[in-house]
């Protein structure tokens, strides 16, 4: 009687585990373009004044010209627009911008390129972009890399934003 009992549950045991854990062990691997997060703050202990989340794509190989084309709109990383959270009102590039939350787009150009804020947000690239929902544009200087940047990144120092990638850096003047 017991052999009866047994055998059925211990077989509806090794069942469920089975259909259980097909799914639940599948995990994605690494993105291409993994996210990361850039803090602009007054000081180290500081709260957060800015906090943006963005995807860094590499070069492997290729030309910045061809990811991120002089005189389009680009999503300023990979995969969603990047988003760029301000916690209270701070100049941007030379002209003040509301405490909120904005999509960070830009216009590369070879000796400057337009940083754009937009009300639109949750955007897979910048397919959707449109200029009538800018909540600020700024023009910002190019400079060059000391030493090539390989992965893109956006980073602060006490007065600026910068993103860079493969030789270029542009500046953006950030302050309270």
């Amino acid at each position: 009687m017991k052999k009866q009992t047994i055998l059925p549950s211990l077989a509806l045991v090794i069942l469920m585990l089975f259909s259980i854990n097909i799914n639940a062990q599948k995990f994605p691997g690494l993105d291409g373009s993994p996210m990361d997060l850039a803090y602009f703050r007054a000081n180290r202990n500081a709260p957060a004044i800015i906090k943006v989340f963005y995807s860094r794509p590499q070069l492997k190989g290729r030309d910045l010209s061809t990811l991120a084309p002089s005189g389009k709109v680009w999503r300023t990383g990979a995969n969603e627009a990047t988003e760029i959270q301000i916690f209270e009102d701070v100049n941007f590039g030379g002209k003040m911008v509301k405490a909120g939350r904005y999509s960070l787009f830009t216009i590369p150009g070879d000796t400057e390129w337009t940083v754009i804020l937009s009300k639109d947000l949750d955007n897979w690239g910048s397919f959707s972009y449109k200029e009538e929902n800018d909540a600020l544009r700024v023009v910002a200087p190019v400079s060059k890399a000391n030493e090539p940047i390989e992965a893109f990144a956006i980073t602060f120092d006490q007065n600026n934003m910068y993103l860079g990638w493969g030789t270029t850096v542009v500046t953006v003047p950030v302050s309270k």
